[in-house]
């Protein structure tokens, strides 16, 4: 049987239900779109962003480079009453150091060299909006004391002015490295993890919620198809159940960009088969024999202790 993508509106096969069981079906769809999986751990992730998404409150998520921790931001946003406004991302990791103050709180005009005129920063650009701060554990340990005054008084002071400018921004931050333990290296310093862990948000790797892999196949299929401008390719079941066992440490970006491989070398042929994966074929496999095999096998005779 050939498996071919479903409507976009049929990616998610679930309904995930609120603490009283009872299902908001009146609630506007749009965010679980984004939100593609059928495991626990993805149903208490959408738990989380209903209870959280009208509230300025931040939220930190945690996982693996790849799991789609922006994805989860995006959710959150659009699940919010500040949808209306655009998300504001920063990758913190790609801000040199020397500039990280100035991407995020702005400067005035003659504030350096080269500042011809004044420029607001990130924060302000999100006010009435959402801050997605990506990658927040590589930012500069020297800065951090003012990132957290930031945080906690909502207001910020461009580069170069005494003027105090209040804002309104609801922040969201993502890290793929233990805050937990460059907190106990020094490397962090623990009054704005505190501030950042409002609320935690773990995403499991994709080698954890193997059951996600069908639906992620069908819902990257169709963007790819999508970005494309042409129909998306179907995939054989053979195929899919070759994808769900490999261990994908690079997780759903790695199976992204390994199914964009596959879309663009297949041709005119309209359906993938496991012969078209051949890059995955050095990314170890999943062995159930083992995980479900005992953890000590003893002989029919017993063991002789003496």
């Amino acid at each position: 049987m050939i498996v071919e993508p479903s409507a976009r509106h049929k990616v998610l096969s679930f309904a995930v239900r609120s603490n009283k069981g009872v299902a908001h079906t009146n609630e506007c769809l749009a965010w679980r779109e984004l939100v593609v999986g059928q495991s626990r751990a993805i149903a208490q992730v959408c738990d989380i962003i209903r209870l959280v998404a009208a509230k300025r409150c931040t939220v930190l998520i945690s996982g693996e480079t790849g799991t789609g921790k922006e994805i989860i931001a995006k959710a959150i946003h659009a699940a919010s009453p500040r949808a209306l406004r655009p998300m504001v991302s920063v990758n913190c990791n790609a801000v040199p150091e020397t500039l990280i103050e100035t991407e995020l709180f702005g400067h005035s005009k003659g504030a350096f060299t080269g500042a011809h005129a004044a420029r607001i920063g990130r924060f302000e650009q999100a006010h009435k909006s959402t801050l997605f701060l990506d990658e927040i554990g590589d930012i500069p340990l020297s800065f951090q004391a003012k990132l957290l005054r930031v945080l906690q008084e909502q207001e910020v002071q461009r580069v170069g002015s005494s003027e105090t400018v209040k804002l309104d921004v609801r922040v969201i931050a993502a890290s793929n490295v233990d805050l937990e333990a460059a907190v106990a290296e020094r490397r962090f310093r623990d009054d704005l993890y505190y501030r950042l862990n409002v609320v935690p948000i773990h995403l499991p790797p994709l080698r954890d919620r193997r059951e996600d892999i069908p639906l992620l196949i069908e819902h990257l299929l169709a963007k790819i198809g999508e970005a494309d401008s042409g129909p998306p390719k179907c995939i054989s079941d053979e195929a899919i159940e070759y994808l769900a066992n490999l261990d994908w440490p690079g997780n759903v970006r790695q199976l992204e960009h390994v199914l964009q491989m596959a879309v663009a070398l297949s041709g005119d042929r309209t359906t993938l088969q496991v012969h078209d994966f051949a890059v995955t074929r050095g990314i170890r496999r999943f062995e159930r024999a083992e995980q479900d095999a005992p953890l000590l096998q003893l002989p029919d005779g017993g063991l002789d202790l003496e």
